[in-house]
């Protein structure tokens, strides 16, 4: 099974015509998973934008997205409704797929930091309290799900792994140590994040390989064969 996934074209700004291009020089994958920050600042056409670009291509496969941190939760909803039901979001919750005769499971969420930033300590009460449910929440539902393939998606990453390459003063406002268990002891099969825009693209909780899948560390699109997952330890690029 081939699975084309990307995030983080916020960089991008207005024109993601290079996004666009990497995609007609793609074959039709039988999954696109997008991993948040799709836009720069509150471009609610976005998702529906490419969404009729990919139908434009002929391509059939479901598509899955979840909210990075440029997607606001104010905005989410004018978002999922101009995108129609063509793309599925994944806001702290899951979705099994039936694709080549295997369920594909996937939870989805904008992930777990282990420290907040200053502007959400400052303008989000409770996010402590929020972030410390949400690392539960999605370890039972991790542990719900009946599938053949076990998917994590999240905005912010899974592990300090993938952060490689950032500031290490800053990586507990990236993404989450925390979780990196849940990975191991809940089946899953690999994880995909984004939001680490000079990390590395790919990194091992264990066995589990977890993808950083930021537009701007891998200069273009992610392709994932589940038939041939990584089994090697950290690589650079």
């Amino acid at each position: 099974m081939r699975i084309l996934t990307t995030g983080d074209l916020d960089p991008m700004g207005s024109n993601i015509e290079q996004f666009y291009e990497k995609l007609k020089n793609e074959e039709e994958p039988d999954l696109i998973l997008f991993a948040g920050d799709m836009y720069q600042w509150r471009q609610f056409r976005r998702y529906q934008q490419i969404g009729e670009f990919i139908d434009k291509l002929g391509w059939k496969c479901p598509i899955v997205a979840i909210p990075g941190n440029r997607e606001f939760d104010e905005d989410l909803a004018l978002v999922k409704k101009n995108a129609g039901d063509r793309i599925k979001f994944l806001d702290d919750d899951s979705v099994v797929l039936d694709i080549d005769g295997k369920k594909v499971g996937i939870v989805g969420s904008r992930g777990v930091l282990d420290h907040p930033t200053m502007w959400q300590l400052g303008n989000v009460m409770g996010i402590q309290d929020m972030y410390k449910d949400r690392l539960d929440d999605l370890a039972k539902q991790l542990v719900n799900l009946e599938c053949d393939i076990k998917i994590l998606l999240t905005h912010y990453s899974p592990t300090f792994k993938t952060l490689e390459g950032e500031n290490k003063m800053i990586f507990s406002g990236l993404g989450s140590q925390r979780l990196e268990q849940v990975l191991v002891k809940t089946g899953v099969t690999f994880a995909i994040h984004g939001h680490a825009h000079y990390g590395i693209p790919l990194a091992f909780v264990e066995k589990v390989p977890v993808y950083n899948v930021a537009y701007p560390v891998n200069n273009g699109l992610v392709i994932i064969d589940t038939e041939k997952l990584p089994k090697t330890e950290v690589f650079r690029v």
